[in-house]
């Protein structure tokens, strides 16, 4: 008997692979036919399209399952990407994002909702709230800190007055490249990127090009898109815009902290999603301010330790008031529904001349 060669091997192997694949194909769509049924239920109920709650669940419980050889964190992003795609059937979810496209806010957006969102472009964060507080999107993505250059005031700032919330985060893995027309650092007169990432790269811009202008545009995408105008012009930014702008990479991981992680916040108004429920491995966000006087910032952490409860950030920004006084802006641990985070928030309120809870929502780990 003749040993068939390894071409007629593998031959025969992608005659399998193409039977699964069929047999995939017929189950995702056997899926889908399913959720447009829940959707029409939902659009009668009139009950919200998208749960990040019921996605963490379904994708849970997947993992649970998994016995390889695929990789847990494949197996989300596949899944991830299947309710996305079922998802657009039942609603198409419109969600406001810092553009132009590849913009580290887009790839946060993509990684909560899947690729089949529907992404809205905007110029700033402003744009982004404002489009999710007047329905033109129904959530947002934005900025809100990183781990190597501290919070971005602005979305702080526009916490304050806007009606959304968040309902859950993104930690994003950041690397910035320098991008440009030409594959080399010669000749480079202009850098250009969001001010956040100059200042994440500024050692290294400073070792490299010490003579080079670093200009701060609204984006690193936006940074990209410029450099594809001027030879003399670089940015820094994702490999994703490099692709989108056909820009080389001609210097990879820029920035001066290896370990550099972007902090995005999902935002919507509370009629659209309202406050997710405990998962176990939450996070309270909250914006007070006290009156000027002695003492007053230490009886804001009294009701946290009286109740045993773990604050995680603190951050002060001006009133801009003119009178010295300064919004705190506190992130805890756990959900308003625990006991004991309750109390320590209704005991919080009352030492406060203003108080706001931004949201809830389980951490992105």
């Amino acid at each position: 008997m003749t040993t068939p060669t390894q071409s007629e091997a593998l031959g025969a192997l992608r005659v399998q692979i193409d039977s699964i694949d069929q047999q995939l194909l017929s189950l995702l769509n056997q899926r889908a036919r399913v959720a447009e049924q829940v959707g029409d239920i939902k659009r009668q109920e009139g009950s919200p399209f998208f749960r990040p709650d019921r996605v963490a669940q379904v994708i849970e419980k997947i993992l649970g399952a998994n016995q390889g050889p695929l990789q847990n964190q494949h197996v989300a992003a596949i899944w991830r990407e299947i309710m996305s795609a079922c998802l657009a059937l039942e609603a198409p979810q419109r969600v406001a994002v810092l553009g132009p496209q590849g913009t580290f806010c887009e790839q946060a957006a993509i990684e909560f909702f899947g690729s089949a969102a529907n992404l809205i472009y905007c110029a700033n964060f402003d744009e982004v709230f404002h489009a999710t507080a007047a329905g033109t999107a129904q959530y947002g993505v934005v900025g809100m800190e990183n781990s190597s250059e501290g919070v971005v005031a602005r979305s702080l700032d526009l916490f304050l007055r806007s009606p959304v919330h968040v309902v859950g985060e993104v930690s994003l893995l950041v690397r910035h490249n320098l991008l440009r027309q030409v594959n080399s650092l010669d000749d480079i007169e202009v850098v250009m990127a969001h001010p956040q990432a100059l200042a994440q790269c500024q050692g290294w811009l400073t070792q490299h090009l010490p003579n080079a202008e670093r200009r701060a545009v609204s984006s690193n995408a936006e940074g990209a898109r410029l450099a594809a105008t001027n030879p003399a012009w670089a940015g820094l930014a994702s490999e994703r815009a490099a692709a989108q702008f056909g820009l080389h990479i001609v210097a990879h991981a820029i920035q001066d902290e290896a370990y550099n992680r972007t902090r995005f916040a999902i935002i919507c108004l509370p009629q659209t999603l309202a406050m997710p429920p405990a998962s176990g491995r939450d996070c309270t966000s909250l914006v007070v301010s006290v009156p000027n006087r002695p003492g007053a910032v230490h009886d804001l952490l009294v009701p946290l330790k009286n109740n045993g409860v773990s604050m995680t950030r603190f951050e002060s920004r001006p009133a801009k008031s003119g009178q010295w006084e300064y919004y705190f802006y506190i992130d805890i641990a756990g959900h308003p529904s625990q006991p004991n985070v309750a109390a320590a928030l209704k005991e919080l309120q009352g030492l406060c001349a203003f108080y706001k809870v931004l949201g809830a929502y389980p951490v992105n780990e």
